[in-house]
């Protein structure tokens, strides 16, 4: 067995990128998200790349199976537990209101309803001691009641378990030998921290998706079984690190941002590797567009994840990558409101029907069909010619819906209207990126822009010269990036706990302590999962001024003190808000531990596919640009002909299996040393992103 396999379902595409070590052979391929069942487009995807099942070794899939789920409300027939008294904690919240000016505002409804929230007695004090025991025959006539309720499956919230965990530790045991087959979630598998509200969510949320991804997951592995492979089959997790198949179903609210997370690692990969030292990776696909920071090599992870946005969806307690996302990709529908204004997304017309030009009964106007309605795309080019677009159909959804009705004639109102919907979407997507640069006090001129994604090439540098990026770099196979990161990424596991006190010496030995538990922990359960012999672990703190609620996660090293914590801290403070209040006592309100395990992987350079010697030479075509613009003559380069070193100026396009890169008149390109397309954007200052 040789072959690493790395699959990730997206909204409109599943994308694959496969790797044999013992030939260096490497596979990339794109089939439409089978919604149907999402394991046909895993199974497509292996039968176009030719991968022998029975020689993998190593399945790494991202999905987003979960988040798809939690936003469509499509989840299971979910109970909630909660101590005596907190049966309304999951739709209280919190006091603050996201949207203080809006008169209607409402937040979106909780994703357990009440008649399905259930109360029992015991308490734990907030000291961690019993006050009141868990109350077993309440517990018993409540099991009666989800049962005879056909509920599917149970999350448990008790008051102050993150301190003793004890009473739910109980009533999980106990409810899943009187249920059977219902999912039974307890809060303090999944967090130890104090947030009672994030925590009850977190456990709702994790209850809700536990019977479809434990349903997913089983289905997966059974084919790969059937069809002869043995191989382990690893889920990619919010935090960027691998899952084992049961940790995955157990705890699949870690699946949250299982598939963009693929991206980051992929444009961390990269930029370390071309000495790139702060970069936004950019990610448009067929239904989203994500964009995340990469400072020196790495990405931020963050301890909470909103699902739905911050004003009105719900938190998430799960260690993800720091991703901005908005509803603007290849499939966004284009639509008029009543005020007959142009609209972009979020909604999309997915894979099933598609955008209109894939002849697949969609009739609504999108992204993808604007982009092949001013020559952008080649019909025949898209997906190395595996599937041709109705360009006529395009033209026809964008006339009849958009531009008809607007009162735009002729093919000059078809490419206003078409070009309308490209500035759109790119103010969207970049409104984006000045979300997680211009918005932190960062300045975008000090960055490089890794596109990727289906459509990230294809707008990527037009949101740059908007945002004054001064250079886009376009990775090789960009439509399989999130697919290639996954081929790169090692398991991971984090783990949090609250600790409330001063930064002192009594701190300093129980920080000691529990991490020295922590790393226990995490080299068992990696070496179960991996066999890995070396096990990588890192300890941080969150900190803040006393007085304060937000904390700053502060990296620890081996030696750890309470005045050299303290110089990190404001080191941190400091360059996050400009300032350091070093007269204030520094209060540690947690600790987070990291502990990871190499995995088999391909070294980056071995990934692109190589050039075509004496390959098809370049053509030309009529392509508009900028909104506004006239068609012009743009020179067609197929990318595969294309060796390092190759350098020329725009218009341009470049094709290839997967994706299509777009360089606008006055800026100039050419191929990197890995393969990479780099585009200096024309007319922009600053800096290059390098280090």
């Amino acid at each position: 067995m040789s072959w690493i396999i790395a699959v990730d379902t997206g909204g409109t595409f599943t994308d694959l990128a496969a790797y044999d070590a013992e030939s260096g052979t490497v596979a990339y391929t794109k089939s439409p998200t089978t919604y149907g069942d999402l394991c046909d487009g895993v199974f497509d995807c292996l039968a176009k790349a030719r991968v022998p099942l029975a020689r993998i070794d190593l399945v790494k899939h991202g999905t987003t199976l979960v988040i798809n789920a939690l936003l469509q409300r499509r989840g299971a027939r979910t109970a909630l537990i909660t101590t005596q008294g907190f049966r309304d904690l999951l739709e209280i919240g919190r006091g603050n209101r996201a949207v203080p000016f809006d008169l209607a505002y409402r937040r979106d409804p909780p994703l357990v309803q009440r008649e399905f929230r259930f109360e029992v007695a015991g308490r734990i004090d907030g000291q961690g001691g019993e006050i009141e025991p868990l109350d077993l025959d309440g517990l018993d006539r409540l099991a009666g009641e989800i049962s005879s309720a056909g509920i599917e499956a149970v999350g448990i919230s008790f008051l102050n378990s993150y301190l003793d965990p004890g009473h739910e530790m109980v009533a999980a045991e106990y409810l899943r030998e009187k249920l059977g087959d219902v999912f039974v979630s307890a809060s303090s598998d999944l967090s130890r921290e104090w947030y009672e509200f994030e925590r009850v969510s977190t456990v709702a949320a994790n209850a809700f998706v536990g019977p479809l991804v434990r349903g997913y997951v089983g289905n997966l592995r059974d084919r790969l079984r059937a069809g002869g492979a043995k191989a382990n089959l690893a889920l990619m997790g919010s935090n960027g690190g691998l899952l084992s198949g049961e940790r995955a179903m157990a705890r699949p609210v870690a699946l949250v941002e299982s598939g963009p997370v693929g991206g980051c690692i992929g444009a961390a990969s990269l930029a370390d590797a071309l000495g790139l030292e702060r970069a936004i990776s950019f990610d448009m696909g067929g239904t989203t567009a994500k964009c995340a920071l990469i400072d020196r090599g790495r990405f931020e992870v963050t301890p909470v994840y909103y699902v739905g946005g911050h004003e009105r969806g719900f938190p998430v307690r799960a260690a993800c990558a720091d991703i901005v996302e908005v509803g603007a990709g290849g499939g966004s529908i284009a639509w008029l409101d009543d005020q007959q204004r142009l609209n972009v997304g979020p909604g999309s017309a997915g894979s099933e029907p598609g955008p209109a030009c894939y002849g697949q009964g969609g009739a609504e106007p999108t992204v993808t069909d604007a982009n092949l309605a001013l020559g952008r795309l080649a019909p025949e080019a898209f997906l190395g010619g595996e599937m041709a677009l109705d360009g006529e159909a395009a033209r026809r959804a964008v006339m009849e819906k958009l531009a008809g009705p607007l009162g735009l004639d002729g093919e000059a109102g078809l490419r206003q209207a078409a070009g309308g919907i490209i500035a759109i979407a790119n103010l969207t997507m970049a409104n984006a990126v000045k979300k997680i640069s211009l918005e932190r006090g960062l300045d975008t001129r000090d960055f490089a822009l890794i596109a990727y994604g289906g459509a990230g090439p294809l707008h990527a540098a037009e949101i740059a010269r908007e945002l004054h990026i001064p250079r886009v770099i376009v990775p090789p196979e960009p439509g399989n990036f999130a697919a290639i990161g996954m081929l790169l990424a090692d398991a991971r596991i984090d783990e949090s706990r609250t600790y409330l006190g001063d930064l002192d010496a009594r701190a300093i030995g129980e920080m000691e302590e529990w991490f020295a538990q922590a790393r226990g922990r995490a080299e068992e359960n990696l070496r179960a999962e991996t066999g890995a012999a070396e096990i990588g672990f890192e300890r941080h703190a969150e900190l803040r001024y006393r007085g304060q609620v937000h904390s700053v996660r502060t990296p620890l090293g081996e030696t750890i003190t309470p005045e050299g914590i303290r110089q990190s801290f404001e080191a941190l403070y400091r360059a996050r808000f400009g300032h350091a209040q070093t007269s204030i006592p520094v209060e540690i309100v947690g600790f987070h531990a990291i502990g990871a395990a190499p995995t088999a992987r391909p070294a980056l350079e071995k990934l692109p596919r190589a050039t075509l010697p004496g390959g098809p030479g370049p053509k030309l075509r009529s392509v508009q640009f900028g909104q506004g613009e006239g068609m012009l003559e743009a020179t067609v380069h197929q990318r595969g002909s294309l060796p390092g070193g190759f350098a020329a100026k725009g218009p341009a396009v470049i094709e290839e299996y997967g994706s299509t890169t777009l360089i606008g008149p006055g800026d100039g390109f050419q191929i990197g040393r890995l393969g990479e397309i780099i585009i200096e954007i024309g007319g922009q200052s600053g800096g290059t992103g390098h280090g």
